[in-house]
Formats: structure tokens, sequence, C-alpha cells
């Protein structure tokens, strides 16, 4: 009887354990970053940067922060391939990830524009949950090197059809000389992706 009772307890802490196992993998926050543009289409350019690298090389650097694997970060693009943006959204809506990260770096023929800025949309779903987002990122992101920018309301593919908290993040104006030198460089694109991970960590 006894050894009948000490069976059950096992099973008992046994199941509970697995419960437990089972409710944290699907709990698990899965982040989707989207480095934009890729292969033929360059994005933003000036002199020899190109936004698609940048964005590119920043996604990339996030993933490798991620070591120990606590949060599922998935990238959309980790190469220099073209990827359209209805196959983008098809892949996001398969994945229902916690959030939609698109990176991408602005420009302007105003030379003077500058900083980090956020695109929503409100067909989106989750748009309240994308505006705090966004705004919660482009706080974090802005810096002394970086300035702080806004959240801005526009029906951008990737964030109307995405089913899920979505937003564009703009690190940055290639066609602002002080961006520039920040967002090229290898510190630069470093911090902003250091910024981002731990936004995503939290």
């Amino acid at each position: 009887m006894k050894n009948k009772m000490k069976f059950l307890a096992v099973l008992g802490v046994l199941g509970i354990f697995i419960s437990f196992s089972f409710s944290s993998l699907n709990t698990k926050k899965i982040i989707v970053i989207d480095a934009g543009h890729g292969g033929e289409d360059f994005g933003a350019q000036f002199g020899g940067a190109q936004e698609k690298k940048i964005v590119e090389s920043i996604a990339n650097k996030i993933i490798q922060l991620n070591s120990k694997g606590d949060t599922e970060i998935i990238l959309l693009r980790e190469d220099d391939s073209f990827i359209e943006l209805s196959e983008r959204v098809n892949k996001i809506n398969k994945i229902n990830p916690s959030l939609l990260i698109s990176i991408h770096i602005n420009a302007s023929k105003n030379s003077n524009e500058n900083g980090v800025n956020a695109y929503v949309s409100k067909e989106n779903d989750f748009y309240k949950k994308s505006v705090k987002n966004a705004k919660d990122l482009i706080e974090k992101i802005s810096n002394d090197k970086l300035a702080k920018g806004e959240v801005k309301d526009s029906n951008l593919f990737l964030t109307k059809k995405s089913k899920c908290p979505a937003l564009v993040l703009e690190v940055g104006y290639l066609s602002n000389e002080k961006d520039r030198s920040y967002i090229t460089s290898e510190n630069g694109q470093n911090e902003i992706a250091n910024k981002i991970y731990e936004f995503i960590k939290k």
C-alpha cells in the first residue's frame, strides 16, 4: 500500500512537471524580425551605403545576441534575398508571433530630417499594442546619436495584413550626415541591435 502511495505521488509530481513544461513551451514568446528589402530591392541608398545591407546586418546581430534562446526570434530574411511582401505576410501569419518588427532605414530630400521613427496601421487588429510597442521601441533606441522621432499611422502592406502587433521601424536617415555616420558604423549597428534585443527580452 505504501509503495502504491509513493508510486502515485511520483506520478502526480511528474504530471505537474510535464504539464508545466508543455505550458512553458506553449507560452514561449515568438518575435519575427523582418530585414526590409533585399536582393534587387536595395531600399534607400547614399553613396555606397544600402538600406538592405544595413538592416540585414542589424537583424543578424540581434539573432547572435539571443544565444540562450529564451525567446524565439525568427528572421524572415537571413541573407541578401528578395522576398515579396505577400510572401512575408504569409510567413508571418503562419508563425503567429507576439510581435513583428520590420527594420528599415529612412531617406529624405531634406537632409535635416533625422532620428528613429515607426509606422503602424489602424487597419491592424492589434493597433493599440502596435502603437505601444512602437513608442517603447523608439524610446529605447533613441540617444544622443539618434534623435527620438514619432509613431506615424500608415497603411503599409506588412503592418496592415499581419495578424499580430506589427510595426515598421525606421532607424535613422541615410540622407542625414549624423544619422548616416552612426547607422553605417559597426558600433552604431551593434548598439541598435542591442537595444532592440533588450526591448524584445523585457
